[in-house]
């Protein structure tokens, strides 16, 4: 017995380590899954002409570079902190570490809204996306108004707050811990906004170098980001209501 104790007491010590490190598998397999879901929440923002386009406007003031980078810093600090306060709210109604009965109606909820509006989209995607004289006179702006004017367009951007809401939504309810949900919180708003950075940031390198590519950019964003947005509604909602009714 005695021969066979210490060999027993290493057996089990083994055993439930692989069960740790199987169970911080399958915990961090999930925080994956969870984050790739917000990707396409992320793109539908990052491909609106309401985030290009604004950012591209930016550039072609007296003072393209500070105005552009104050563009960037409100348009984060926009989209970030509406994504926290709907991470926040499901922190004070259930907490972040355990999955909440409604985690599954929120998906569902998501999806049937993600597939409404895809669709809404996809049959107005003809109609003419032509800039606005509003937009057009943000080319007068200075560093400090073009940082309220994102933070304001973050709000008035009604596709923008939607996915920020439906992805606070779904982090919230995740079962992340805190350290995992605020992380896919920064993961969706370095995406969302992405392509106001990507331009803004490439323009400080090489400055006016970049303006040919950006204004085809802006006019091949006019003519077809209406289908692409339709399209890539409509695929994240179906796998999230699928998601939601299969959890039920």
């Amino acid at each position: 017995a005695h021969a066979l104790g210490p060999g027993l007491d290493a057996a089990t010590r083994s055993d439930s380590t692989a069960r740790y490190i199987s169970g911080m598998s399958i915990q961090d397999g999930g925080g994956a899954a969870e984050i790739a879901e917000l990707i396409p929440l992320a793109l539908v923002i990052a491909l609106s002409p309401l985030s290009v386009i604004p950012g591209i406007l930016m550039l072609h003031t007296a003072r393209p570079r500070p105005t552009g980078m104050a563009f960037l810093a409100g348009w984060t600090l926009g989209i970030g902190a509406i994504t926290a306060a709907f991470v926040a709210a499901s922190d004070l109604a259930g907490g972040l570490d355990t999955a909440t009965p409604a985690a599954a109606y929120v998906r569902i909820a998501i999806g049937a809204l993600l597939i409404a509006f895809g669709l809404y989209r996809w049959f107005t995607r003809n109609r003419s996306e032509h800039t606005p004289k509003w937009m057009t006179s943000m080319t007068s702006v200075g560093p400090a108004r073009a940082f309220g004017t994102a933070l304001v367009l973050t709000v008035a951007n009604v596709k923008a707050l939607l996915m920020c809401a439906a992805a606070g939504a779904a982090i919230g309810t995740a079962a992340l811990g805190r350290t995992g949900s605020w992380v896919a919180a920064l993961v969706f708003t370095a995406i969302a906004v992405s392509s106001v950075a990507i331009p803004i940031l490439g323009y400080l390198i090489v400055g006016e170098r970049l303006d040919p590519p950006l204004n085809r950019l802006r006019a091949w964003m006019e003519a077809n980001h209406g289908g692409l947005v339709a399209g890539i509604l409509l695929v994240i909602g179906v796998a999230l209501l699928y998601k939601g009714i299969h959890a039920l």
